[in-house]
């Protein structure tokens, strides 16, 4: 096998026998083909690299210093990088490839966890009043995804992956079933005001945008009756933030940091918002913790008359 065709058995073992999904799959692609660049440019004693024995520590090591110094990388993309890299070779040396790890000693830089991202419940509201103001079916169609992806704290991912059989609308039922990361399964309820939405949307807009695709059964829909993609939702977002005027950068996932947030805020107990976020590890969900505190605090100074 060349050094890509180990690449692409690689990938294939994250998705058939681990488990991993196309998004998370695609990024190591993305890191292993830049590797793969770089190693096969990099000559060793004259000669060209063809095979991933070859490769030694210090190669490695000259990739990492590439990565921080002549593309610039922030620590925390080249810790990821670091991370696919020691996942390929313990996958080599598993298979027989290599006979010795050559990223064993080789550490990620140390990088401290960011928080969160949120905006207030006041751009939240100004954001989902966007596509109110325009009466179209790709406007109704969006303001149905705001309003669930707020409702619901889902991921971009998994709203673009939604099917018909996965919404119940009926009114005081409503409800959404999500599949997360490893497929695993949840189920999560709408509210009142975004099933309203929701059912104007699938009752009224939908037909308008499935045109001749009867059989399709995605929920959301672009202009030629396909399934919308998460790029496709990304460019809708930035539209409707910008007709907004909300100066801080919104990024797909905005709206699910946000929905933690303020269900925190609003006195959620942290193990139903972990369960409503799909997150598998409640540590996961506590890095929100820290924003409610800090939210706390604020409220706190605000009110109370010694402490200004």
């Amino acid at each position: 096998m060349t050094m890509r065709e180990r690449v692409d058995a690689f990938l294939n073992h994250l998705m058939v026998e681990k488990d991993f999904s196309g998004n998370t799959t695609a990024a190591y692609q993305n890191d292993l083909t830049q590797l793969s660049d770089f190693v096969t440019a990099h000559k060793n004693s004259g000669q060209s690299i063809e095979t991933w024995d070859v490769v030694d520590r210090a190669m490695l090591s000259e990739y990492i210093v590439h990565l921080r110094n002549d593309r610039g990388y922030a620590p925390t993309t080249v810790a990821r990088k670091v991370a696919a890299l020691k996942s390929f070779f313990a996958f080599l040396l598993e298979e027989g490839i290599v006979k010795a790890d050559p990223t064993e000693e080789i550490s990620a830089p140390k990088v401290g966890r960011s928080l969160p991202k949120p905006i207030s419940p006041e751009a939240v509201t100004l954001l989902l009043q966007e596509p109110a103001k325009r009466n179209t079916p790709e406007a109704k169609r969006d303001q149905a995804m705001l309003e669930l992806l707020y409702a619901t704290g889902m991921r971009v991912s998994e709203l673009v992956s939604l099917n018909m059989p996965d919404v119940c609308l009926q009114s005081g039922q409503g409800q959404v079933r999500c599949l997360g990361k490893g497929r695993k399964e949840r189920i999560v309820p709408i509210h009142e005001q975004a099933l309203e939405i929701m059912q104007q949307y699938v009752e009224d807009s939908r037909p308008d945008l499935l045109r001749q695709n009867a059989n399709e059964q995605a929920l959301f829909l672009n202009r030629r009756g396909e399934r919308l993609t998460r790029q496709g939702f990304w460019l809708i977002l930035k539209n409707y933030a910008k007709a907004a005027n909300i100066q801080v950068d919104i990024t797909p996932h905005t709206l699910r940091h946000s929905f933690a947030t303020h269900m925190l805020q609003g006195g959620a107990p942290l193990r139903n918002v972990q369960e409503l976020l799909g997150h598998a590890n409640i540590s996961t969900t506590q890095v929100y913790t820290q924003l409610t505190t800090d939210y706390v605090r604020g409220e706190y100074d605000k009110a109370h008359p010694r402490a200004s």
